[in-house]
């Protein structure tokens, strides 16, 4: 057993606590790896710069109808994190008179925030594009969700809903029981209004993460596989597959520690960093907000508590657009999970 692995399978209690998630990803000695700060300096990239805020991505709460193994949310049915309609107001507010292209709204289960719809209203009245991560589940979880594919499609939205495999056995293990079969009967309701269909203009994505300790196959055969799949399985169609790399944060990290492949896998990323993906990794065009506003470079980056470079604002009330263009992007060990191989978006592949 490798040195580093040995002393972190004593840790016995859930990694929750963002702090200890840090410590154990700023441990380079014991892993004998380069820091990434180094690999961008010797690329001539740090500190790291925004090249402008294009995406404002917004996390509107934690809870979940779903527990997946490798959520870096930590999100469930127990989360209270949820964010207010004030908050919501001032992200409304904050983007106004910016040319940001895109609101991008994720949790948890978004939908199960209780001012969802009028948040995507609000922002529909601006003119954005405007992306929901959805979980598909929650579409035939209860009777009060069973219209969100109408809503959807009465506001162009570009639904993104993860989907680790086109068979039951790996989706549930991945998600939970009897998710494979709910996922199935949500998105032949999102076809049923359009989703995915050719010409429609309603755009139906997938997100396929891996199932263990590996970086994903080819993106572009990956959707060949599942919309063959998919089409001659369960007649489902869909427009594009994204492949996003697990990064060790949260229930992950605790999953590579306890399954003793943390040392490995982060060797993996190390050595699989691609100088192309990180000139075009995800935090320089994007902001995250979390649920009770506070500002983050990344959606992974808010679950590490890591909130934006000192002295630039850090809460959607105090939203600076011009300083936030001119911020330092804060990084850490975890970000080689967005620079190795292909690399790693909330988009899919960026190289």
């Amino acid at each position: 057993m490798k040195p580093a692995t040995k002393s972190l399978l004593k840790i016995k209690s859930r990694l929750a606590d963002p702090k200890e998630q840090l410590r154990i990803l700023s441990d380079n000695h014991s892993l004998g790896i380069t820091s990434f700060e180094d690999r961008l300096h010797d690329l001539g990239i740090e500190p790291l710069k925004p090249t402008g805020v294009d995406i404002f991505q917004v996390n509107v709460g934690k809870m979940c109808n779903q527990v997946c193994k490798h959520c870096h949310v930590d999100a469930g049915p127990g989360r209270k994190e949820i964010m207010t309609r004030e908050t919501m107001q001032l992200c409304v507010d904050a983007l106004k008179g910016t040319d940001i292209s895109t609101v991008d709204l994720t949790g948890g289960a978004p939908e199960m925030n209780p001012n969802f719809r009028w948040f995507v209203e609000q922002l529909s009245k601006q003119g954005r594009k405007i992306i929901v991560r959805c979980n598909l589940t929650i579409i035939v979880a209860h009777p009060k969700y069973y219209d969100l594919p109408e809503f959807f499609r009465s506001h162009n939205i570009n639904v993104v809903s993860s989907l680790p495999y086109f068979n039951a056995k790996r989706t549930d293990a991945q998600r939970g029981e009897g998710v494979f079969e709910q996922s199935i009967r949500a998105l032949r309701r999102l076809n049923e209004v359009g989703y995915g269909k050719e010409g429609s203009g309603l755009q139906l994505d997938l997100v396929y993460n891996p199932s263990g300790a590996f970086l994903p196959d080819d993106q572009k055969a990956l959707e060949a596989t599942f919309k063959s799949k998919l089409k001659e399985g369960y007649d489902i169609d869909f427009n594009e597959l994204f492949a996003i790399t697990n990064l060790p944060v949260s229930r992950f990290l605790e999953y590579l520690i306890r399954s003793e492949n943390y040392q490995d896998y982060m060797e993996e990323l190390a050595n699989a960093f691609n100088p192309e993906a990180a000139h075009g990794v995800m935090c320089r065009s994007t902001l995250s907000v979390s649920w009770d506003g506070y500002l983050y470079d990344c959606d992974f980056n808010q679950m590490l508590e890591l909130k934006l470079n000192g002295g630039t604002p850090d809460h959607i009330r105090d939203f600076d657009l011009e300083k936030l263009n001119n911020r330092n992007i804060i990084i850490n060990q975890h970000c080689y999970g967005c620079t190795a191989g292909a690399g790693s978006s909330c988009g899919g592949t960026i190289a």
